[in-house]
């Protein structure tokens, strides 16, 4: 059942009309603002890591950061299914990826020194993480999933606030992207010589990975021992 569907049958069932949900929806945008302010923080955090790593180490491991609040359909849906009555509250206690922050790096390497300097913050816990980059998704998608939580300070006090973290490489990101774009075409209904073909393209994709990273660590003896020295 699609969220649509899930959506109609909980208008259905609590006898909202048309307008009054509108309203409900507006309303559940005007509690959820606290996920805005959040993106922001970890944002800027990410932002002056990835500035003071490239000071000390000449070397930035971020390439790209996106983020994005979940729109609240897709939150009333999702509560559906996890058999939970759609409220706010419940929203923020049980739905941890209302907000989230995917982080593109040029090198597996950068991934995991990213999810090191977070852990080190001290405004920030790291509730839970997924591995899928040493334990890949049998369709063969890999990405480092974090769920951590992160305090925002308003005039009414402090709230802390879920956000759901993915940092992957630039060829992760690509293979996702694309797998994401031909499961939608397909309605999930994907033909498996294409999913075979993706996971070979999710295994040639780790291999580009591991080449760049062979490449960059022979520039950098290069750069250090001189240019008249021959590389490994």
């Amino acid at each position: 059942m699609d969220s649509l569907t899930h959506i109609k049958k909980y208008v259905e069932n609590n006898d909202f009309d048309l307008e009054e949900f509108s309203y409900e929806i507006n309303e559940w945008k005007n509690n959820l603002i606290i996920y805005r302010f959040a993106l922001e923080e970890i944002n800027t955090k990410l932002k002056i890591l990835n500035e003071e790593f490239q000071f000390i180490h000449n070397h930035n491991p971020i390439e790209h950061i996106k983020s994005r609040i979940k729109d609240p359909r897709g939150i009333m849906e999702k509560l559906s299914r996890k058999g939970l009555d759609i409220t706010v509250e419940n929203a923020k206690k049980h739905i941890h990826d209302i907000a989230g922050v995917r982080i593109t790096c040029s090198f597996i390497s950068d991934i995991y020194e990213i999810y090191q300097l977070l852990e080190k913050q001290d405004d920030i816990t790291v509730i839970n993480v997924k591995d899928y980059i040493k334990n890949p998704k049998p369709n063969g998608y890999k990405s480092l999933h974090l769920i951590i939580r992160t305090p925002v300070y308003l005039s009414t006090g402090m709230e802390e606030v879920f956000v759901e973290i993915q940092i992957r490489t630039i060829a992760m990101d690509f293979w996702a992207s694309l797998e994401h774009k031909i499961y939608y075409k397909f309605d999930k209904g994907v033909p498996s010589h294409l999913l075979d073909e993706l996971k070979e393209a999710a295994d040639a994709a780790h291999e580009l990975d591991i080449k760049m990273k062979k490449i960059k660590d022979r520039v950098d003896i290069y750069q250090t021992v001189g240019h008249d020295q021959t590389l490994i």
